[in-house]
């Protein structure tokens, strides 16, 4: 009977994370599909590249609520239902596990044949709703090595890495740890084509000068 909560979980999770922000947003703003335009990724990173900071915030608040719900779902499913490990526990593992598959459902949206983006706001979003301490650690990491560098890419890579990294430090669980460890390796998956590219000098970096705004 658990196994069918992390199954309820999962699914539910996957259904939410794959209305992507991204694509949503430029279909409605732009009468654009933003996999066509840029790098064709589905995420955040190529939809400021391509149209600027213009309703960015429609994109962000429909990303966020669908992990948080997950998230929060998850952790309020296990908290109620199961018995083992203590409440505590069983909401850090509810909420780690809605939170990996509204990545995935990011990341291979059932919507979208499957093609989305790369889990990064989404797994920011879970960090968020999980502990302020993961999100403190996750943001920061991922802040300072794009500042520096000015490589989202590689921000995102890190912050991906710190994610688990921060579960251990704060003593969560082994289970949640592994789920964590999971989210992480997706990122890092996501990201295997931006690695290449770092690895040869070639990786875009991103600019903090202001966007001329459209004349249209």
């Amino acid at each position: 009977m658990g196994v069918l909560y992390f199954i309820a979980i999962a699914v539910g999770a996957w259904f939410l994370g794959g209305l992507n922000g991204a694509i949503i947003t430029s279909r409605l703003v732009y009468r654009q599909d933003i996999r066509s335009y840029g790098s064709g990724n589905a995420g955040l990173t190529n939809f400021f590249r391509t149209y600027g900071s213009r309703a960015i915030f429609l994109l962000i608040l429909i990303d966020v609520l669908k992990t948080a719900i997950p998230v929060i779902a998850g952790g309020m499913i296990l908290e109620t239902f199961f018995t083992f490990g203590t409440l505590s526990e069983r909401m850090m593992i509810g909420r780690t596990w809605g939170g990996l598959f509204a990545m995935v459902g990011h990341a291979y949206p059932w919507l979208y044949q499957f093609k989305g983006g790369k889990a990064v706001l989404s797994g920011g979003t879970a960090a968020l709703f999980l502990d302020y301490r993961v999100a403190l650690v996750v943001f920061g990491v991922f802040l300072l090595v794009v500042i520096l560098t000015r490589y989202v890419s590689l921000g995102s890579i890190l912050a991906g890495l710190a994610f688990p990294v921060s579960f251990l430090i704060f003593g969560f669980g082994l289970w949640a740890t592994l789920i964590a460890v999971l989210c992480g390796a997706l990122i890092v998956y996501r990201h295997l084509e931006n690695i290449g590219r770092l690895l040869i000098g070639q990786e875009r970096r991103i600019s903090f000068k202001r966007r001329p705004r459209d004349r249209d």
